[in-house]
């Protein structure tokens, strides 16, 4: 039985950075089997339609990477830390492979509702580690969804600005700034901040 993995290789490669350059909507089978070098047909073999493809596409990199930053933490101890570590690997995997995190960050929308909650999915990564620091008081604010969802605005709106040509790679040139902006805004310390009005 011929291995198909070379040609479905080529497919996610083209697709990849057809989807990044031109957009899901606009990108038609015709134009991703012509960058593939494939007939039409022999991407239909592959995937039964485009939605099937950015939804493989979408998962297969999502979850990997959050494999990845799982095992990253694993030897750290402490929110600090581990934070800083998993802001900084983000950043890079950002400056390395900036058309895959543009693919991932474009099409969220369409590929997140078909990733369960747990330890394939990144936002999960950041939550369990939000509730961890919580837990053992290393933060102010209480709530971690709330908590998970201001880390993931300081990183990746940075991220968006940079598509948009607003901020100049690399990233990685933010990490500290980011970093101590996520516990600034978290209370690291657990010391309530006051905030007077008037």
């Amino acid at each position: 039985m011929k291995d198909g993995r070379p040609t479905r290789q080529r497919i996610h490669d083209a697709a990849l950075r057809l989807f990044v350059e031109k957009g899901v909507t606009e990108t038609s089978v015709r134009d991703l089997a012509q960058a593939a070098g494939i007939a039409e047909g022999t991407l239909y073999r592959h995937y039964a339609s485009k939605d099937d493809l950015v939804a493989d596409l979408f998962a297969r990199n999502y979850t990997a990477f959050a494999h990845h930053l799982t095992a990253l933490q694993a030897p750290l101890h402490g929110f600090r830390p581990r934070l800083a570590a998993l802001i900084g690997e983000i950043f890079r995997f950002h400056d390395d492979n900036p058309t895959l995190f543009r693919f991932l960050l474009l099409v969220q929308h369409q590929g997140l509702p078909r990733i369960a909650d747990g330890a394939d999915n990144p936002v999960s990564v950041l939550h369990e580690l939000v509730e961890q620091g919580i837990k053992d008081g290393d933060l102010g604010l209480t709530d971690p969804a709330l908590a998970t969802a201001m880390i993931l605005g300081l990183m990746l709106q940075p991220a968006t600005a940079i598509i948009y040509g607003r901020l100049q790679a690399p990233l990685s040139r933010f990490t500290d700034q980011i970093n101590a902006a996520c516990l600034r805004a978290l209370d690291s310390t657990g010391q309530p901040t006051e905030v007077h009005h008037g």
